[in-house]
């Protein structure tokens, strides 16, 4: 069983949002993954999808885009990302969604074999150019989420499993402070984050080493359009 990542779909089915007005190398981007997707990932694999995986406005919308995801192999786990307006409520998003293959987080975890994931969105953090006063609330409420996420961790994790965390927002500024999330995640024992949200021209790596974990930047165009293997 291996792990994989991807974030930042963008997906619009259902959405008058075409992803190439943002640059030529969004073209096609979907087929572009699905490419990817198709050549690495088996059934028994876990991929995770860290956010902003739809442009749909309604639950409907959103639900269309997860739907084109159904053919793909691979347990697929999924956040919500600042733009995923159609995630409106954790129940409903998980009771429309397709059978079988999908885990919806949100301040949670699931445990796939060996793996236990704990998701939530996070947000700005201090430190971080667009971070103001009014960030500070929201950003603590989202370190509780966390909190929760690690409380029912606590419940299912077994000796030898490795703990992942799934967060949308970049956990740290690329000046890598500590915040609330690394607090947390050193805390609970977490070996790897797998974060997105960062787009175009940013000084953020693909990959960062703090304090014994290891962080992941898997935005689709900052990765090429391809799953970045996790585990």
């Amino acid at each position: 069983m291996k792990v994989y990542a991807v974030s930042d779909l963008h997906l619009s089915g259902k959405a008058d949002k075409p992803m190439n007005v943002f640059g030529p190398e969004w073209e096609g981007h979907f087929e572009k993954i699905i490419k990817d997707w198709q050549e690495k990932v088996a059934d028994d694999d876990i991929v995770l999808l860290g956010g902003d995986t739809s442009w749909g406005m309604y639950l409907e919308e959103g639900m269309f885009d997860v739907r084109s995801l159904a053919p793909l192999k691979g347990r697929k786990v999924l956040i919500r990302g600042n733009h995923d307006f159609w995630w409106n409520g954790i129940s409903r998003v998980r009771a429309a969604a397709p059978d079988g293959s999908f885990y919806f987080l949100q301040n949670d975890c699931v445990k796939i074999g060996k793996y236990v994931i704990a998701g939530s969105r996070g947000w700005s953090c201090p430190g971080s150019t667009d971070f103001t006063d009014q960030d500070m609330k929201l950003y603590l409420r989202e370190g509780e989420r966390f909190r929760l996420a690690f409380q029912e961790v606590k419940k299912v994790r077994g000796e030898g499993d490795e703990l992942i965390a799934l967060i949308h927002y970049p956990p740290f500024s690329v000046r890598k402070e500590d915040t609330v999330f690394t607090r947390l995640f050193e805390e609970n024992g977490v070996s790897k984050v797998v974060f997105g949200h960062l787009h175009g021209s940013n000084y953020f790596p693909l990959r960062t080493e703090k304090n014994g974990i290891t962080y992941y930047l898997t935005s689709c165009d900052k990765a090429r359009f391809a799953l970045t293997e996790i585990f």
